[in-house]
């Protein structure tokens, strides 16, 4: 069997690898290619740069599939603290969220049919563009959407670590916190979204819990706990 701080180092590496891909996938491509209030150049840059929105769509499906593995690896860690919390922490991290995650994929899909198919010449140009951006921003609000399992996620799993004996409490702490910034940067994006960016800056350092956790893992790994969690 292996040990316990085994377990968490192979769970903190993949999730080094989900937030990386992560990164790729959702801000530096988009960075790179959408234009804020500019249909025609986003369009442009969709035409020049078909590669790299390829690469953008073939990562985030592959970042989608390593979730539920991440899910499955922190509940191979966790389960031994509370099975039941677990199973909730793997239902709403890598179950529930994964079909809104590949069909929202489907929205940068779009734009790379209006711009490398027979739909680039079969429709007019402005009202091309006005599609793209319509994709583009059906993406953002499911990505938002989304939010409310990335944060509901952490609520079972910052219990846990909290709960754990072999992980810091502090960690488990900033975990909730996170999840409680993320539902609310999801309700807020739909609801109030003239105030998107000003909630997104505020809760910024509390939404660096998973980084901070995920670096516990990477590094430190966890404690072989003197006593068991029930025990305790």
């Amino acid at each position: 069997m292996q040990s316990i701080s085994r377990q968490a180092r192979i769970a903190g590496l993949l999730y080094l690898v989900l937030i990386v891909l992560g990164l790729f996938s959702l801000i530096y491509v988009p960075g790179k290619i959408v234009v804020d209030g500019n249909p025609a150049a986003t369009a442009a840059n969709f035409a020049a740069n078909e590669m790299l929105v390829r690469w953008k769509i073939v990562i985030e499906i592959t970042d989608i599939t390593i979730e539920l593995f991440v899910a499955l690896a922190l509940y191979r860690l966790l389960a031994r603290v509370d099975k039941g919390q677990a199973q909730l922490m793997v239902t709403l991290g890598g179950i529930l969220p994964i079909p809104i995650y590949f069909v929202n994929v489907l929205n940068w899909v779009g734009p790379l049919l209006l711009t490398h198919s027979a739909y680039a010449s079969a429709i007019p140009a402005t009202q091309r563009d006005a599609l793209i951006m319509l994709f583009v921003s059906l993406h953002g609000y499911g990505f938002t959407a989304s939010l409310v399992f990335a944060g509901l996620w952490l609520l079972p799993m910052g219990w846990l670590v909290y709960r754990s004996g072999f992980l810091p409490k502090f960690l488990g702490m900033w975990l909730i916190v996170n999840g409680f910034a993320w539902l609310v940067q999801c309700y807020v994006g739909l609801l109030l979204p003239q105030y998107e960016d000003v909630v997104n800056r505020f809760a910024f350092p509390f939404t660096l819990g998973e980084i901070a956790f995920m670096l516990w893992l990477v590094i430190v790994g966890a404690k072989e706990p003197r006593t068991s969690p029930q025990a305790a």
